[in-house]
């Protein structure tokens, strides 16, 4: 079994600027686009607390590149739990290159470092991460 929750993806054109690799803002989307995936996927009771009172606040983010990536590139997301507190986890995330040949190359690394809040509006207080989620983490845990 993978250590990693895998999000498939084929670059847009969209995707790309003027010189035709992937913009790096694209990157980020994907990690937020893959956390969601794991949810509604993996967690669907979570999505159910984000609808009443739980919000996951990213705090901080950030991206390595190493290969640059171009329209219609096939990329595989992949996220693992990288440490898990009371009220925040971190995700890693590799991006990684699938090629046409069956090869695979790493193109880029990233963090995502995300709190778990409660309440209303500016009314919010630190809340431990739900027991679900952290159950369904579990197995794609890196910590050592």
């Amino acid at each position: 079994m993978a250590d990693y929750y895998e999000y498939r993806h084929i670059v847009g054109f969209e995707e790309t600027n003027l010189v035709g690799n992937v913009y790096y803002v694209n990157y980020l989307r994907w990690q937020g686009r893959c956390r969601e995936m794991f949810l509604k996927e993996r967690v669907p009771a979570v999505l159910e607390e984000l609808a009443a009172d739980l919000k996951l606040f990213t705090l901080k983010v950030d991206c390595e590149f190493f290969t640059e990536l171009a329209a219609f590139d096939e990329l595989s997301v992949r996220m693992w739990l990288a440490e898990l507190g009371q009220t925040q986890l971190e995700f890693g995330f590799d991006y990684v290159h699938l090629r046409a040949d069956g090869t695979e190359a790493l193109a880029a690394t990233g963090r995502q470092r995300v709190a778990c809040m409660r309440g209303e509006n500016r009314a919010t207080s630190p809340s431990r991460v739900p027991a679900e989620l952290v159950e369904a983490l579990r197995q794609y845990s890196r910590r050592g």
